[in-house]
Formats: C-alpha cells, sequence, structure tokens
C-alpha cells in the first residue's frame, strides 16, 4: 500500500466551459493495486488523507478524506457534518490520471473534476 497525492482540476462545464486548472483539489488517499481506494489502508492512515480545496481568488480550504459507511467525503471540521463534501461514488471509481470525479460541493452543486496527477506521497 502506498499513499498518494491525487491533483484534480475542474472539468469542462457550464461553469467552466474550457475546464479550469484554477479550481481543484489536491489530496492524499492509499490506492491499491488496481487504483482504487484502499478502505483498510485508509484507516491506519486517515489522519495522513489531507485535502485542499483551491478556487481562483478564494483561500485554500484544509480537512481530510473521511470514508463513512461506502461513502467518502471531505471533512473540513470534524466538530461538525454541516459543510462536509460527499464525493460522488469514489469507492468505485479508478483514481488515474484522465479519470473523472465528481464531489458535492458546499453550495449543494454537484461539480466534476479531472484527475490531472496521481504521485506517490512523500511527507
Amino acid at each position: 500500500m502506498t499513499l498518494y497525492r491525487i491533483h484534480m482540476n475542474a472539468a469542462r462545464s457550464e461553469e467552466f466551459p474550457e475546464g479550469s486548472d484554477k479550481h481543484g483539489y489536491d489530496f492524499v488517499a492509499p490506492l491499491d493495486e488496481d487504483n482504487h481506494l484502499d478502505p483498510k489502508a485508509w484507516k491506519a492512515h486517515k489522519d495522513d488523507c489531507v485535502v485542499r480545496r483551491f478556487s481562483n481568488g478564494e483561500p485554500d480550504e484544509r480537512g481530510l478524506l473521511r470514508h463513512i459507511g461506502k461513502g467518502w467525503t471531505i471533512d473540513y471540521d470534524p466538530d461538525t457534518p454541516e459543510g462536509d463534501e460527499p464525493f460522488f461514488k469514489l469507492d468505485k471509481h479508478l483514481i488515474s490520471v484522465g479519470e473523472y470525479l465528481s464531489v458535492r460541493e458546499d453550495d449543494g452543486e454537484l461539480r466534476t473534476f479531472h484527475i490531472v496527477a496521481v504521485q506517490p506521497y512523500l511527507k
């Protein structure tokens, strides 16, 4: 098991017709040999699974990747579920350059992101 840093940018959408490298997420997660999230390894390394959301003109937001049931969410405040941002079916997605992931952001909108880098995470 290895931890990886995954970088994804906003995919093409009505909001971003050409996509945007100024809006997206960096997160650290354990991947199995098939490039899927490894929930057992996450449990052993959950404090290392940090997330950074970036958006042009706004301060970065930092949180942790959390595994809840079969779902995955970004937890910005461990004291409350308010403001958490769930991934859409992250447990089923391949985590690889060129793939797409969706996140329901804090404004309630489900936005799609393009994975542009997956690299081993070095603390």
